[in-house]
């Protein structure tokens, strides 16, 4: 199932953020840091991430063709 292998890809990438929180690109143009960004793999998502939290706190995940800024500002 799709969904399945979608929480299975939030998962796993979440646990690598955990284990190493410098791991997501610093993306200024959207976000100040400590915010990242990681691109979810095999999933038009991205995560972003507080990296300088312990441990690192996620506060979205994003289809990565939206207006990323927009949605952040709102």
């Amino acid at each position: 199932m799709a969904a399945q292998a979608l929480r299975n890809a939030v998962s796993t990438a979440a646990n690598r953020i955990g284990a190493y929180p410098e791991i997501g690109t610093l993306r200024r143009e959207f976000a100040d840091p400590p915010y990242r960004f990681l691109a979810l793999t095999g999933f038009p998502y991205v995560i972003v991430y507080n990296a300088e939290r312990v441990p690192p706190r996620i506060v979205r995940v994003l289809l990565g063709a939206r207006d990323i800024p927009d949605l952040l500002m709102g």
